[in-house]
């Protein structure tokens, strides 16, 4: 048995793992957003916030074929490349700072990241004009950076497609695919940096089967009716794991 694939499989802690990539794939499938706020935080708990991040971005990967199909019929495909381009670029530099920073830094960056956004989403904040091209770049070039340091790839995108004006179900969709395809391209720029290892390869294996199963759970959930339920479902289930993902606790 691969050297890697036993140090996986001996890791304290890693039916805790699978179950909270479980449900981070489940309120993904429903509310379009959310896998990263949940996992990455109670994740660097137990791991080093590169394994965590390279982990989690080859286990989204199972989204290109439980969500991404679907969504990508319906998302504004040419605002989607544009945001990926411009966060490919900068993508970089966030990875850079996550292999190059302090643990604990790096742990206090994901929990401000997530209540940050948590707290912008609860109080309804919102950017509201009609996107240009250069706005998805910017937009997508701080995504790259905070996404590469933290594996937080969603809370700009998110904010910035909500307040979009566009429908429920386009702004799910675009947010789908956005983020299962960055999390594609985070992985040669991983390597390049010497982040892909090995153990990170076969933990983000084992945890492709519990998190497409959770986004094909959740997508049978979702209901454009049901907005409003599925955002308050997802605003507390982040909020719980921000608070016990907090460094603090250790």
């Amino acid at each position: 048995m691969p050297e890697g694939l036993i140090a996986v499989l001996t890791l304290p802690g890693l039916e805790w793992l699978l179950a909270v990539t479980l449900l981070a794939g489940v309120v993904y499938g429903f509310a379009g957003f959310g896998s990263a706020l949940i996992f990455m935080p109670l994740a660097t708990l137990i791991l080093e916030p590169t394994l965590a991040v390279a982990a989690f971005a080859i286990s989204a990967l199972s989204s290109l074929i439980t969500v991404v199909p679907a969504a990508w019929k319906i998302a504004d495909r040419s605002a989607v490349v544009i945001l990926l381009l411009a966060a490919f670029v900068t993508m970089p530099l966030g990875i850079f700072v996550l292999r190059s920073w302090d643990v604990t830094v790096i742990q206090l960056m994901v929990s401000v990241v997530v209540f940050i956004t948590l707290g912008a989403l609860m109080l309804g904040w919102r950017y509201h004009t009609i996107p240009s091209t250069r706005t998805r770049i910017a937009v997508g070039a701080a995504t790259g950076i905070v996404g590469g340091a933290t594996g937080l790839m969603g809370p700009i995108v998110i904010l910035f497609n909500l307040g979009s004006g566009a429908s429920v179900s386009i702004t799910r969709a675009n947010t789908l695919v956005f983020l299962t395809l960055i999390s594609l391209l985070m992985l040669p720029q991983m390597a390049l940096q010497g982040v892909l290892s090995r153990p990170a390869i076969w933990l983000g294996l084992i945890m492709l089967v519990p998190y497409g199963l959770g986004t094909l759970v959740g997508r049978r959930f979702f209901n454009p009716e049901f907005e409003l339920v599925y955002r308050r479902t997802a605003y507390a289930i982040i909020a719980l794991a921000a608070i016990v993902g907090l460094p603090i606790w250790e």
